[in-house]
């Protein structure tokens, strides 16, 4: 299969998943549903979004560095890591030193004061950002730096993370079935 096919069924798949996961969100409906506690774990679906966009966001600024030939290290201390937090918003999530659970909590605590309509739009913002960056992207790059398997990990693989407690609640709560 040439490079050029490789990447485009990559971007189908890549947007297709994220169609899938933007369905599911129509169904949650009213912006009052989506701040709801309790559909996975103590969290509302406004606080998985939180959690989607932090990893959209640090992979969308990782691509515009490849972009631009910036270099990235990762947090290897924990100063590092405060600093990175500091001056991203978001968890290094390269770094060796991260604790998965108290970074999630930490990223739902941070983002429970935006608006859900902000939240929103700097995801999309992010998400449109990698894609844009995969579209200008060389395959030589792409393949470097791991893109293929990063960029799942942290579109993708979020979303069906969050898609099964979600669809389980809406099943609980009566949502209808699209």
């Amino acid at each position: 299969m040439s490079n050029v096919r490789h990447r485009e069924i990559f971007v189908e798949r890549v947007l297709y998943e994220r169609d899938r996961f933007e369905q599911l969100l129509n169904r949650v409906g009213y912006a009052r549903r989506m701040t709801l506690k309790g559909v996975a774990g103590k969290w509302s679906v406004k606080d998985a979004l939180a959690y989607i966009w932090a990893h959209e966001q640090y992979l969308a600024d990782r691509m515009h560095e490849i972009l631009h030939h910036q270099p990235y290290t990762p947090c290897k201390t924990q100063s590092a890591l405060d600093a990175f937090l500091d001056e991203f918003g978001y968890p290094d999530f390269g770094s060796p030193l991260l604790d998965a659970n108290a970074t999630a909590e930490w990223v739902v605590e941070r983002y429970s004061h935006v608006s859900l309509d902000d939240l929103v739009a700097q995801e999309i913002e992010a998400f449109c950002s990698i894609v844009s960056a995969l579209d200008n992207m060389q395959e030589d790059a792409l393949r470097q730096h791991n893109l293929y398997h990063r960029i799942p990990k942290h579109t993708y693989e979020r979303y069906r993370e969050s898609a099964h407690p979600i669809r389980r609640w809406l099943k609980v709560n009566g949502a209808p079935n699209k």
